[in-house]
Formats: structure tokens, C-alpha cells, sequence
């Protein structure tokens, strides 16, 4: 596999590059979140970066943004779901080998 600039692979890379894109992301696993409850969840996440980082996911596409009256959401779209998979096993890979990578 030869990763290009623009093929499907490097996009994916790209998009899962950025720390804080999978940790939103796993953020929202279990529904929608207003941006108060997301920045609880995720801890030490200061608002203007979590802004950033939701309208890059909402612009890749893997999160939706529900604007009400008073009250905004987000949450993740069929492609977000589908890319918990893979970021559960970089977490478990993370996990079973972090301190390796610590050491090196």
C-alpha cells in the first residue's frame, strides 16, 4: 500500500492524526452531548480547542451538530460509529504496549 498524498488511507490518518479528533470522538459514543458535558467528559480540553475540534469532525463528517432554540449537540453520524472500532484498538494497543513506547 503506497500512501499518496489524497488516497483513502493518508485521509484516514489524517483524520484520527489530530489528538483530540478520537477523543472527541469516543466521547460521543454513548449519544449527543452538549459542549458543557463533552468538555466535562473529556477533561483538561479547553472550549475554544473543543469548538475547533468539533467543526473539524463536523466537517470531515463523522459528527453532526443539533442546533435547537437554546441548545446545541453533538453527536456522531453513521461514519463516526464507524470508526469507534479502530479507535478501540488503538486504545487497547495503546494500552498493552504504552509503556514500550515510553521507553524507546
Amino acid at each position: 500500500m503506497t500512501f499518496l498524498a489524497g488516497c483513502r488511507a493518508r485521509q484516514a490518518f489524517d483524520l484520527l492524526a489530530n489528538t483530540w479528533n478520537p477523543v472527541g470522538l469516543h466521547a460521543l459514543r454513548h449519544g449527543p452531548r452538549r459542549p458543557s458535558e463533552l468538555r466535562r467528559e473529556i477533561g483538561g480540553i479547553r472550549p475554544k480547542v473543543l469548538t475547533e475540534t468539533v467543526r473539524r469532525l463536523e466537517a470531515s463528517g463523522p459528527v453532526t451538530r443539533n442546533a435547537g432554540r437554546d441548545r446545541v449537540e453533538y453527536g456522531l453520524t453513521d461514519l463516526g460509529r464507524s470508526l469507534l472500532d479502530p479507535i478501540d484498538a488503538l486504545g487497547r494497543w495503546a494500552h498493552e504496549r504504552g509503556d514500550e513506547v515510553a521507553q524507546a
